[in-house]
């Protein structure tokens, strides 16, 4: 217990409360679902045969059939109405194939869901360092969910091929002594298939939350980052102009020198040391002269 306990302290059990984790969750779940919908499904249907003769009748023939669907596997003992002992007969179709493709995607999603999730609670900063587990994660991801496109279409296509073989009105077609018009056959019970057809609806619930969590393992890879890194905008600044002259002067301008009239005084400024030692300075200043036409 002491353990459990350490191990739960140091999870980061937030994880769960954000996309990329709470996505993983609902992947753990409907796992969970798909699988057990599908992989302990078990069948039947009954039918009857009421020959000319009714102590040879048989009302009620029941055909059980079950995961992983391999009805030629399946018989049934059917009366031949003529006396003698029964006839044996089986399904038609194996569809195992289908099913348990199916089944085992569902498994190992389930345990890849399960152990992403503990490295979400436990191991998130290693599992962003250097973006190497993001990156795998999101390849993983990417290859369940086209396994859960293939298998969960394989599976719609099975499942459509079970219900056929197990119609029993097309069953009776099987039994000799329907061939007959003095004896009279019929269904008496359909198979109940509503859970299979739940099955099918998770593998695709379950395919659009693969394709989902894409989105949010690639935010997670710095792959987006490195693609807006590469992005050019369509509009530049333009560079700022050189405040250096080409011939390795400082040039600056006036802005207020030949823009503007009226009065411009201008300072000459002189200095220096004469020939007797001392330091002479001076002004001179010209006055703006104006010129007035009478």
């Amino acid at each position: 217990m002491d353990v459990v306990n350490q191990l739960v302290a140091q999870g980061q059990f937030t994880i769960i409360k954000q996309p990329l984790g709470f996505i993983k969750f609902l992947q753990w779940i409907f796992a969970i679902f798909a699988f057990s919908t599908c992989g302990s499904y078990s069948g039947m249907f009954k039918m009857s045969v009421e020959c000319k003769n009714r102590s040879e009748s048989d009302l009620g023939i029941e055909v059980e059939f079950e995961y992983p669907f391999r009805l030629h596997q399946v018989y049934f003992d059917a009366p031949t109405c003529k006396g003698g002992n029964p006839e044996r007969l089986f399904l038609v179709g194996d569809y195992s194939s289908s099913a348990e493709f199916f089944v085992t995607i569902a498994v190992f999603s389930f345990l890849y869901s399960m152990a992403a999730l503990s490295v979400y609670c436990f191991v998130l900063e290693k599992y962003r360092e250097n973006n190497k587990g993001p990156q795998i994660d999101f390849v993983v991801t990417a290859v369940f969910a086209f396994m859960w496109l293939v298998s969960s279409c394989a599976w719609a296509k099975g499942l459509s091929d079970v219900k056929t073989a197990t119609d029993p009105e097309r069953v009776i077609t099987l039994i000799t002594a329907c061939d007959e018009r003095e004896n009279r056959c019929r269904e008496v019970h359909d198979p109940k298939v509503s859970g299979l057809n739940t099955s099918v609806a998770f593998g695709f619930i379950n395919l659009i939350l693969w394709i989902g969590n894409l989105w949010f393992v690639f935010k997670e890879t710095g792959w987006m980052a490195a693609v807006a890194g590469t992005y050019m905008p369509s509009q530049e600044k333009q560079p700022a102009p050189d405040s250096f002259a080409q011939g390795g002067g400082y040039a600056q301008q006036d802005p207020y020198a030949g823009s503007q009239g009226g009065y411009q005084p201008e300072y000459g400024q002189q200095g220096g040391y004469n020939e007797d030692g001392g330091y002479s300075q001076g002004y001179e200043q010209q006055p703006t002269s104006y010129s007035n036409q009478m």
